[in-house]
C-alpha cells in the first residue's frame, strides 16, 4: 500500500533501527518506546489490522509468533516481556498495517490501578 508508513519503512523510503529482518517480517525499534525496550514487529504483507486477518495468513501468523521468542531473546528478554496488538482506532492502533509491539524491562505493578 503506498501510503502506508509501514509499508514505507519496509520499502526503505523512511529509515529505522532494523532488529530483525527476513522476507516475512521485519523488526525495528518504536521510534517513541513506552518501555525501556520498545520494538514493533510486522508482516512485510500489508494486513489492515487484526480484523482484516484472512484464513490464508494463518502461515504467517504463525511465522510471527514464533519469531517473538527469538527477537525477546536477541534483545535480552529473558525475565519476561509483553506482546500487544491493537486493533483500529478504538483500540489505539495508529498506523493501519498490523504490528505487535513486543515491550519490555519495565517493572510494573500488578493488578494494574
Amino acid at each position: 500500500m503506498s501510503d502506508c508508513l509501514f509499508c514505507k519503512i519496509i520499502d526503505g523510503e523512511i529509515p529505522s533501527n532494523k532488529i530483525y529482518e527476513d522476507d516475512k517480517v521485519l523488526c525495528f525499534h518504536d521510534v517513541n518506546p513506552q518501555a525501556p525496550v520498545h520494538c514493533l514487529l510486522i508482516p512485510k504483507k500489508h494486513i489492515a489490522s487484526i480484523d482484516d486477518v484472512k484464513e490464508e495468513d494463518g502461515e504467517l501468523l504463525s511465522y510471527i509468533m514464533l519469531k517473538i521468542k527469538e527477537i525477546a531473546g536477541k534483545l535480552g528478554l529473558d525475565n519476561g516481556y509483553r506482546v500487544v496488538i491493537n486493533c483500529k482506532e478504538d483500540g489505539f492502533q495508529t498506523v493501519p498495517h498490523l504490528h505487535l509491539h513486543i515491550l519490555g524491562k519495565r517493572k510494573m505493578a500488578w493488578p494494574p490501578g
